[in-house]
């Protein structure tokens, strides 16, 4: 897989069917292991492990809705009360994030509602909060911790 700007994790990878798999630890399931994912479960880990996040609060690839159109949502997770809190969306390393990475995570916001937006490529990293309609994300040059009361 390709290098990328996160913490080593220590995953679990097999290799079944002649493909690679890799178990996450939020889904409790092994999936193929594509570079995107590569960046899923790393980016996971790195908010669990390192800035303790509640595992428990995570959900990984569930389903959206915008203007009848199916999607997914890489990573929400909710606060205590079960209402969203951050969206992650994560690209592959080799992936350039641009302007189309901030518009996509914009239009899954408009179904989710989370206060936080996060987009990585494993490389870089950038979180907002989400911006109110007519208003401009706030970007942070870290991510916020998770009992953030603001």
């Amino acid at each position: 897989m390709h290098p990328i700007n996160l913490p080593v994790i220590d995953s679990k990878i097999r290799k079944d069917q002649g493909k690679i798999w890799i178990f996450d630890i939020i889904r409790k399931k092994y999936v193929i292991l594509t570079p995107e994912e590569w960046v899923r479960q790393h980016f996971i880990h790195y908010l669990i492990h390192h800035l303790h996040y509640p595992k428990a609060l995570f959900k990984v690839e569930s389903g959206l809705s915008f203007n009848t159109i199916q999607k997914r949502s890489d990573i929400v997770i909710h606060d205590r009360q079960g209402k969203p809190w951050m969206l992650v969306e994560c690209k592959s390393p080799v992936i350039k994030l641009s302007q189309k990475a901030f518009n996509q995570i914009a239009v899954y916001n408009m179904t989710i509602g989370a206060r936080y937006l996060a987009v990585s490529n494993g490389m870089v990293h950038y979180c907002c909060e989400a911006p109110t309609p007519g208003g401009e994300a706030k970007f942070h040059s870290e991510f916020p911790p998770f009992d953030d009361p603001a």
